[in-house]
């Protein structure tokens, strides 16, 4: 039976992605074009820019592709084991040239500068991530990393957690962000208690919270500068 979808070697060569993307450059593809990219093949009976449709319309963005793990991936028909792995690869590593600076020495001048380093990290999680940077006394950033992961609540976000990584990594002073999945970054009644605790054990063990950034969808809101600290 005559399969019922385009193969790639059907298409006329200027509308292959990998001939578009030579030719008009990465940003002229659509999301379903890059991802065929990455998924190299399809099957014998669609092409790999068919597949990657299919993925798009059950994701229904490419954000929610971001969390996807390699098990869920493989339960999309037509992926399997190794495209899993090669679309994981390729979101890692898009999420790691985001975070990469320019310069090895970052600077945290205000809530911008938080923001400018995380939001790409940030903005298309699914679900809550508390990240803390931990800066020198020249509030340049030693060391970043991620302290819980879920709904944001007392017991996971624990000043315990946040000040030993602190202290391991002789911490002069933090600052503490996390992302709203929703894409608002109005903070809520937990994030101010979460973020007054934070505060008041700075202080006791002399290692000051400097802000309490909260990301959005390309947009942010500093606990400082709300008066919430």
């Amino acid at each position: 039976m005559e399969s019922q979808f385009l193969l790639l070697r059907d298409l006329p060569h200027e509308e292959r992605p990998r001939e578009r993307m030579m030719h008009y450059g990465a940003e002229a593809l659509s999301h379903a074009e890059l991802l065929a990219i990455l998924l190299r093949t399809g099957s014998h009976q669609e092409s790999a820019i068919h597949l990657a449709g299919r993925i798009m319309n059950k994701v229904g963005s490419i954000r929610n592709l971001v969390d996807l793990s390699i098990d869920e991936l493989t339960q999309i028909k037509g992926i399997g084991n190794a495209k899993a792995v090669q679309l994981k690869a390729g979101i890692e590593l898009g999420q790691r040239l985001a975070r990469a600076r320019m310069s090895d020495t970052v600077t945290i001048r205000s809530p911008r500068d938080a923001f400018d380093v995380l939001s790409e990290q940030l903005r298309y999680l699914q679900k809550e991530h508390f990240v803390c940077l931990f800066l020198n006394t020249k509030n340049h950033i030693i060391a970043q990393e991620t302290l819980s992961m879920g709904s944001l609540n007392a017991s996971i976000v624990h000043p315990r957690e946040v000040f030993r990584a602190a202290i391991k990594c002789s911490s002069a002073s933090i600052v503490c962000a996390h992302n709203h999945p929703s894409g608002d970054p109005t903070p809520s009644p937990e994030d101010i208690a979460i973020t007054s605790r934070l505060v008041e054990a700075g202080q006791i063990i002399g290692i000051d919270v400097l802000d309490h950034v909260i990301i959005g969808d390309g947009d942010f809101v500093s606990l400082k500068e709300q008066g919430f600290m």
